[in-house]
């Protein structure tokens, strides 16, 4: 099923990860790079790879992104493989993807994830499995949160072998990015009514109580203390990431609050 496939990959700023992503996917005739317009040397990696197209679009949201590749008519293919730079598709996933024969009636598969810590794998994450392998016929994205969601009306079928998510990008990249994906999570949250949200969002709305909770989750529930460092950092950037939503959250209260007083008193 390989050659059925066009991978689409979004990048901006992406030098650390995305010669990996791309040595990993040689096997397609073409992949599609759409790049926010990088600063570093991503163009020039990606476009060293011959099977690589590259097109510019400006960034507004990774739906957006994904809804522009495939209106750009540079997917041929009646399958797109979804990737992030900063996933690798090692060699069973392929064998798996390669093996299947899927019916007319199929609109997407599930794949799963392993997260590495510079290359070194953790034996559990708090990533979903994601239909990143989908038909293109009738496909769109729409932007849920930080992150985007695909349309799928047809059945989902479900992969066994992970997707690997090995991000290298420096730690103070990754926190720029984790303020900018939690400010559109806070909106969100406060948009949303409880009876809307899962448990985990319902306590992150308490701003107080999905730190902790993450914390033990991580290290105890998902076992990641047997780890060592690698499952301690993973830890700390959930946790990290709470906090941040937490902050974004209780700036909006605050921000609300002002506004408020300001509207009971107009003179001042």
């Amino acid at each position: 099923m390989l050659d059925a496939i066009t991978p689409i990959i979004l990048t901006f700023d992406e030098e650390a990860n995305i010669g990996r992503c791309l040595a990993g996917l040689t096997w397609a005739h073409s992949v599609l790079v759409v790049d926010s317009f990088s600063t570093d040397k991503t163009v020039e990696i990606a476009r060293s790879f011959a099977n690589v197209k590259l097109i510019q679009n400006r960034f507004v949201d990774p739906a957006s992104q994904l809804n522009f590749a495939l209106d750009s008519g540079e997917v041929k293919t009646p399958w797109i493989l979804r990737m992030d730079a900063d996933y690798l598709l090692a060699q069973p996933l392929r064998q798996e993807i390669d093996a299947l024969d899927p019916p007319p009636t199929l609109g997407a598969y599930r794949i799963p994830f392993r997260y590495a810590v510079q290359g070194r794998e953790l034996r559990a994450s708090l990533y979903p499995a994601l239909p990143l392998l989908a038909r293109v016929k009738a496909l769109r994205y729409w932007q849920d949160g930080h992150t985007e969601k695909a349309k799928i009306a047809a059945p989902i079928g479900e992969l066994n072998a992970p997707m690997i998510h090995d991000d290298r990008k420096p730690l103070g990249r990754w926190l720029h990015s984790q303020w900018r994906y939690m400010e559109r999570e806070a909106d969100k949250l406060r948009a949303s009514t409880a009876a809307s949200l899962d448990w985990a969002d319902r306590l992150r709305k308490t701003r107080v109580l999905a730190a902790p909770a993450m914390f033990f989750y991580c290290l105890v529930v998902k076992g990641l203390m047997l780890d060592g460092w690698a499952g301690m950092f993973y830890t700390l950037q959930r946790v990290t990431a709470e906090l941040i939503l937490a902050l974004c959250l209780i700036d909006r209260d605050f921000q609300a609050l002002f506004s408020a007083g300001h509207d009971d008193h107009p003179g001042h």
